[in-house]
């Protein structure tokens, strides 16, 4: 659907019929009862972090993300609106986090962001390895760190880990991961020097 269209214009819309959208909702709600009924079962057989990569789990997981999006498309196809229904919050928490950053005054209010994969062993005979994932995702890391940078964002921090989400706030890895970003920083905006002064065409195959 267009953005252009009337759904996302700013007449009311009027007579909107819900019912694809309680169907979205409620394949949605079927699917996260069966992940509890099937996280229960494994739970009762494995220890926590055997249960969490589970096939059952993992794949279960997978399902009720893109029963998510489509719940989302529902919505804004239906209705012209980009819901945020997937965000964790909790509230009436009295212990501060121990992640949390006090940001000092004046300072730009920061979030973090996630992109997650799941992915399984490579196929016999491939020549990946799960290793190879890890560099890949690096590497696309730094591109997205350097585009945002592009688009006027300041990025804080980033990284790249495996089986869990990296916590911020660890004062060695921070200052890895400055030095990281600043290295690929300094090398793109080297390049971009470099496009300027006629050494290699703007755009160009690198």
């Amino acid at each position: 659907m267009s953005h252009e269209d009337a759904t996302h214009g700013p007449a009311p819309l009027g007579s909107v019929d819900p019912e694809p959208m309680h169907r979205a909702v409620d394949a949605l709600a079927a699917a996260l009862h069966e992940y509890v009924q099937t996280a229960v079962g494994v739970r009762a057989e494995f220890g926590a972090s055997e249960a969490d990569e589970d096939p059952r789990v993992l794949a279960l997981e997978n399902r009720v993300g893109q029963l998510n999006a489509s719940v989302f498309d529902a919505l804004h196809d239906g209705l012209g609106m980009h819901p945020d229904l997937t965000s964790s919050v909790w509230e009436g928490d009295e212990e501060e986090d121990e992640h949390t950053h006090d940001a000092p005054e004046g300072a730009v209010p920061a979030e973090v962001f996630y992109l997650g994969f799941v992915v399984a062993d490579p196929t016999p005979g491939s020549p990946g390895t799960l290793d190879g994932v890890v560099e890949l995702l690096d590497e696309a890391g730094g591109d997205v760190a350097q585009r945002l940078f592009d688009g006027g964002y300041e990025v804080a921090e980033w990284a790249t880990s495996r089986g869990a989400a990296v916590e911020f706030g660890d004062d060695d890895l921070d200052d890895e991961l400055d030095d990281r970003l600043d290295d690929r920083l300094d090398d793109r905006l080297d390049d971009r020097l470099d496009d300027e002064d006629g050494d290699d065409p703007l755009g160009g195959a690198r």
